[in-house]
C-alpha cells in the first residue's frame, strides 16, 4: 500500500512544496517517472513524491499511469499544488477533487473521485495549527469540490494561493510540506483514522466554504464531497450526482445543509432527499467538541 505525492513541473507552488518537503525529510531517489526522479521517504516507505510533466488536472488517470511504469498500487494520491483565483487572496486549502457539470479544469463531465473526509480533515485541522504557530496571513479553509484529473485512487488536493508570488514563496510552501508530513506520520489512508468520527457531506455556501471549515475547526467530525449553493443554482445538481457524493464520501453517514445560504424550498428538498436514503441532516449543535 503506497501513498503519492504529486507534484507537476508546470506548476511553481507544486516545485515550492516539493522543494521544502525534500529538504524537511531525507528522502532516496529510486526510480523515474517520465525523466523525472521518484523519491522514498527514507523512514516511511509506502510514502512516494512522484512528479508529472503534465499539468496535474490534465493528467487523467496518473494513478494507473504510476501503476503501469512504476509497478507501484497507490492506495492514497495527495496533489500539491497552486490555487489561482481573480481575488488574489493568499491561502492555504483543501478540497476533494471531481465535477458537477461541465469539466472545463481536468476530469470528467459530472464525475467525481473517490474522497479521503477524514484525511483532508485532519491535514485542514494541522494546516491550520502550523499556519498560526507561523503567523502567516493567508486563509486557512476548504475548498469545494471542483476540477480534475479523474483518478480511481481516493485523493486530495493542498494547494497555495492565489498568486504567482505566492506560489514561489517558501514560507506558504514549507507550512504545507511540514502539514504533510506531520499528517504522514500519524495517519496514512482513511481507515488509520477513528471509526467514530462522523463524515458528512456538504450541501451549500460559497466555494471556499466558510461554513465547513468553521465546523472541523471545532467540532468532531469531517468532510468529504462539498456542494456550493452556485452548483444548484446552475442546475448542475440531480438525482444522479447526488448520488455520486454518497459513493465517493467514505463512511458517509450524515449531510450538513447550509441553510442560510439556500432557498427554504431547497433545504426541505436536499433534507427529504437524504433522509429518503437513510443520511440524515446534522446540525452542528449536535456534534462533539473537539
Amino acid at each position: 500500500m503506497t501513498v503519492l505525492i504529486i507534484a507537476s513541473s508546470q506548476d511553481p507552488a507544486s516545485i515550492s512544496i516539493k522543494k521544502s518537503l525534500l529538504s524537511q525529510n531525507k528522502w532516496n531517489e529510486i526510480n523515474t517517472f517520465y525523466d523525472k526522479p521518484v523519491y522514498e521517504h527514507s523512514k516511511m516507505k509506502n510514502i512516494l513524491l512522484v512528479t508529472t510533466k503534465k499539468r496535474k488536472i490534465k493528467h487523467e488517470n496518473i494513478d494507473l499511469d504510476i501503476e503501469k511504469k512504476l509497478n507501484i498500487e497507490a492506495k492514497q494520491l495527495i496533489f500539491i499544488s497552486r490555487h489561482d483565483s481573480k481575488t488574489g487572496i493568499p491561502s492555504l486549502t483543501t478540497h476533494p477533487i471531481g465535477n458537477y457539470g461541465k469539466a472545463e479544469y481536468g476530469g470528467k463531465d459530472n464525475t467525481l473521485c473517490k474522497s479521503s473526509p477524514k484525511l483532508m480533515t485532519e491535514l485542514l485541522r494541522i494546516l491550520n495549527f502550523n499556519a498560526k504557530k507561523e503567523k502567516t496571513y493567508h486563509k486557512i479553509c476548504f475548498e469545494v469540490t471542483h476540477h480534475g484529473p479523474f483518478v480511481k485512487t481516493p485523493s486530495l488536493f493542498i494547494e497555495v494561493g492565489s498568486t504567482l508570488e505566492e506560489w514561489n514563496k517558501k514560507e506558504p510552501a514549507s507550512i504545507i510540506a511540514k502539514s504533510i508530513l506531520e499528517l504522514l506520520e500519524k495517519y496514512h489512508y482513511e481507515k488509520d483514522l477513528p471509526k467514530d468520527i462522523p463524515v458528512l457531506i456538504g450541501i451549500g455556501g460559497g466555494h471556499y466554504a466558510p461554513r465547513f471549515t468553521d465546523i472541523v475547526l471545532e467540532k468532531k467530525c469531517a468532510f468529504g464531497h462539498m456542494i456550493p449553493a452556485y452548483q444548484i443554482k446552475n442546475n448542475n445538481i440531480n438525482d444522479k450526482i447526488l448520488e455520486k457524493t454518497i459513493q465517493n464520501t467514505p463512511s458517509v453517514s450524515r449531510v450538513y445543509i447550509h441553510r442560510k445560504s439556500l432557498r427554504k424550498s431547497e433545504v426541505r428538498k436536499y433534507k427529504k432527499w437524504f433522509e429518503d436514503r437513510g443520511i440524515s441532516p446534522i446540525s452542528s449543535k449536535t456534534l462533539e467538541e473537539l
